[in-house]
């Protein structure tokens, strides 16, 4: 009788498990949504990512007879396979026949007058946690758009998989696309949570607000690990490539290829220049990567990072050991291609020059930690998923 009892305990405890790690996305809960969206006009701004189960947002609205007006893509356009930095033209889904209009290229803000035959937006893209992944600010203008002409969004929120609060705070002279907000390398919210912080903190022009609702996740909080279905983008194919991406993306603005034009972008990292080692990779036009890589077609030496522990937060060391690498061979001037857009992604011009100076990561991170600690305090303002 005993041996039955703990076997039922046990049994229970297993699906109790198993049931709390049934992780549901906003968009996954219609018994939420399709009462907001019944009866009114609405705009999606989505990707390939914006999955209900194995069926596209758009497809799933549709079916249960939404009237959807239009398509808002983002960078990398509405399934995903724009390079990055590539303009995402306006055209028509193949499928649906919906009118998909770009909002990465000239246009990066919906116009009054593609806000005119709408009602609402509906905003379900997967973030991956970092200021310089561009969805987020995509989201920003949407809700600037939505602000200024009265129409409401309503955000179907994903979990962040690269849940970590670190990094440089952005600071005010450094504000572009990829660095709109002042918030550090990775904020550690999702994009429902930053949506709440980006109101309350009137980061909108004119410090207007947007009417906003949040549909959250079910089955996930902060700290929980979580996989992705789906590639976010054409360079972070996996969760090795997301949780190396915040350290790594700041390489873009030096000398230093991180793999892309490799089946293994921000998991191989190096260049001509260098031998650190045997390992080497070469960059080529790859469809569905990137079709135009730094340092096509010749050979990069570097480190193989694919069976790495990646860091747990945001980290300097490879880029401090690649610019002490050039240094040593008389090539520190070399190192730096782009200053400019690295202290961008960064957020600030110090790290840099500290960097130049021989600092060692820990002393570089000193010089960050006040700003960072007064972000973390208003963050919990705005957190849904304690």
């Amino acid at each position: 009788m005993k041996t039955k009892y703990l076997f039922l305990l046990s049994s229970l405890f297993i699906i109790n498990t198993l049931f709390a790690q049934k992780i549901v996305n906003g968009a996954e809960q219609m018994e939420t949504l399709l009462p907001l969206l019944n009866n009114k006009r609405v705009a999606l701004v989505v990707n390939q990512t914006s999955m209900t189960g194995n069926t596209h947002l758009l497809d799933t609205l549709l079916a249960s007879n939404i009237n959807i007006k239009k398509v808002f893509a983002p960078e990398h356009g509405f399934r995903g396979n724009a390079d990055a930095g590539e303009t995402v033209k306006n055209g028509k889904d193949i499928s649906t026949g919906i009118p998909i209009q770009s909002l990465y290229g000239k246009n990066k803000k919906p116009t009054p007058q593609q806000m005119q035959d709408i009602d609402v937006v509906v905003f379900d893209i997967q973030d991956v946690g970092a200021r310089f992944y561009t969805y987020i600010s995509t989201m920003h203008y949407v809700m600037e758009a939505c602000a200024e002409n009265h129409k409401e969004l309503i955000i179907t929120d994903r979990p962040n998989p690269c849940d970590y609060t670190d990094g440089p705070v952005r600071i005010k002279g450094l504000k572009s696309f990829v660095s709109m907000h002042p918030i550090p390398v990775l904020h550690g919210c999702t994009v429902g949570e930053l949506a709440q912080m980006i109101n309350g903190e009137g980061w909108l022009a004119g410090k207007r607000k947007c009417k906003l609702t949040v549909i959250p996740v079910k089955g996930w909080k902060h700290g929980d690990s979580y996989s992705l279905p789906v590639k976010p983008s054409p360079n972070l194919p996996n969760d090795q490539a997301i949780a190396l991406y915040p350290s790594l993306c700041p390489f873009e603005g030096t000398a230093i290829s991180v793999g892309r034009g490799t089946y293994h972008p921000f998991q191989v990292i190096g260049s001509p220049d260098i031998r650190l080692s045997s390992f080497r990779f070469k960059p080529e036009a790859l469809e569905g990567f990137d079709k135009n890589p730094m340092y096509k077609g010749q050979y990069c030496y570097g480190n193989n990072m694919k069976s790495l522990l990646p860091p747990k937060g945001f980290s300097l060391r490879y880029i401090i050991s690649y610019y002490q690498e050039y240094k040593n061979m008389g090539k520190a001037d070399k190192f730096f291609t782009r200053p400019q857009w690295f202290d961008m992604l960064v957020g600030n011009r110090k790290v840099r020059r500290q960097i130049t100076e021989g600092k060692s990561e820990e002393e570089i991170r000193a010089g960050w930690q006040k700003e960072l600690e007064e972000y973390k305090k208003m963050r919990k303002k705005y957190l849904i998923y304690e």
